[in-house]
């Protein structure tokens, strides 16, 4: 059962069920703008979903028309009056939460069923997978306002690239669902009627076919490898490529496989 934090959070809700943690952003009437204060909520949601015995998998969802509309307008008028420390002390704990949900060591789904704007762009690209309704719009608009999106920039060259990054975060463009799955922001584009279930279906299928060590080690090794020279990354490969063939995981599957039986893995 959650603690009673988690309990008493105003603007996130966390539960678990199947083996998936849900995360709902749960700020509706604000079109689930990011504040200071749910930002440090969502951080102590996935802190205790990545430590959760029922999680094997988290998704991250919203209620009402939007998923995330970026900055509360509110806490944007704050932001004028704050000065240079102020403002590096705010912008490292978004920082953190990006950090944090991208080298987490479960997997992290966003389910996004209405528009993912500016910073809440940017809380869908730092998941590992993410599923949108053909009616949401994607976008990185900060430079319409004179800001810039500088923590999400760095997740975005890893997962797009520096031409379509350039694209995105020079242009401000708003993109379709299906733009975004041209340009791989989102890994598929689903009904609103059948988004739930699609997910829940995908993140089961994560959960009974895969075994969570591969899947954590999998994803430090990618959040790794792209900033190391070639030489350092391929023994970096060698290295964990031998720790996982000693690990219990590698011993059970390879046991199943040769056995021919088929291995369930939420066990």
């Amino acid at each position: 059962m959650p603690t009673q934090e988690l309990e008493a959070l105003r603007f996130i809700r966390y539960e678990a069920a199947d083996a998936i943690g849900y995360i709902t952003l749960n700020r509706p009437e604000k079109r689930n703008a990011l504040s200071a204060d749910m930002v440090s909520e969502l951080k102590m949601a996935f802190e205790f979903a990545e430590e959760d015995t029922a999680c094997k998998v988290i998704v991250l969802r919203a209620e009402g028309a939007a998923f995330c509309a970026g900055a509360d307008l509110a806490y944007i008028q704050e932001l004028q009056s704050f000065g240079y420390t102020d403002n590096l002390a705010d912008s490292t704990h978004l920082m953190q939460l990006f950090h944090q949900i991208y080298t987490l060591k479960k997997v992290v789904i966003a389910q996004v069923q209405g528009h993912a704007l500016a910073g809440g762009c940017g809380l869908a690209t730092v998941c590992d997978f993410a599923f949108a309704v053909p009616e949401a719009r994607f976008g990185y608009t900060e430079v319409k306002i004179g800001f810039l999106p500088a923590i999400v920039s760095v997740f975005l060259l890893r997962k797009v690239g520096e031409a379509r990054t350039k694209e995105l975060l020079l242009t401000g463009d708003v993109l379709s669902a299906q733009r975004a799955q041209e340009l791989g922001l989102v890994n598929g584009v689903v009904g609103a009627a059948e988004l739930t279930s699609y997910v829940h279906d995908f993140a089961r299928r994560l959960c009974v076919e895969n075994s969570a060590q591969s899947m954590e080690a999998t994803k430090e090794m990618l959040a790794r490898i792209p900033e190391m020279p070639l030489e350092d990354s391929l023994r970096y490969a060698a290295h964990i490529n031998a720790e996982a063939r000693g690990s219990l995981d590698c011993r059970r599957g390879i046991a199943a496989f040769l056995a021919k039986e088929k291995i369930t893995w939420e066990n």
